[in-house]
């Protein structure tokens, strides 16, 4: 009897089939988990933004363009920069109002576009 160590290229052949499926099945999970952690990234700096709209409105009577907000010293944080562009639109009426959202860009692009505006509604609600 020959006595043999190691492994046959069936063993090793079945042991990459295994960690190929284990892969295939987490790898998914792990871009969702992703795609959620920057969306609440997003979400915390949109109400961060609200709430600059909200110290500007006291100061000035009205609320603060992107640009307005830029000049302040306001600028999107790096790990959303490349994920999210983000828009300030002011309103015209009478009753100051004002919308924020971002929208996904790159590896963020398959999630979706968020809104904040000044009565606090969030949309899409089921992603909030």
């Amino acid at each position: 009897m020959r006595s043999t160590k190691g492994f046959t290229l069936i063993e090793v052949m079945i042991v990459v089939v295994i960690v190929a499926i284990l892969a295939t099945i987490a790898y998914p999970s792990y871009q969702q988990y992703v795609i959620r952690s920057n969306r609440a990234a997003a979400q915390a700096v949109m109400m961060d933004l609200a709430n600059r709209q909200q110290q500007f409105l006291m100061a000035n009577r009205a609320y603060a363009s992107k640009t307005q907000l830029e000049n302040s010293g306001f600028s999107l944080p790096s790990e959303l920069t490349g994920r999210y562009t983000w828009d300030v639109t002011v309103g015209t009426d009478a009753v100051p109002s004002f919308t924020v959202t971002f929208s996904p860009t790159g590896p963020q692009s398959s999630d979706v576009t968020l809104s904040l505006n000044h009565q606090g509604v969030k949309t899409p609600a089921d992603k909030w």
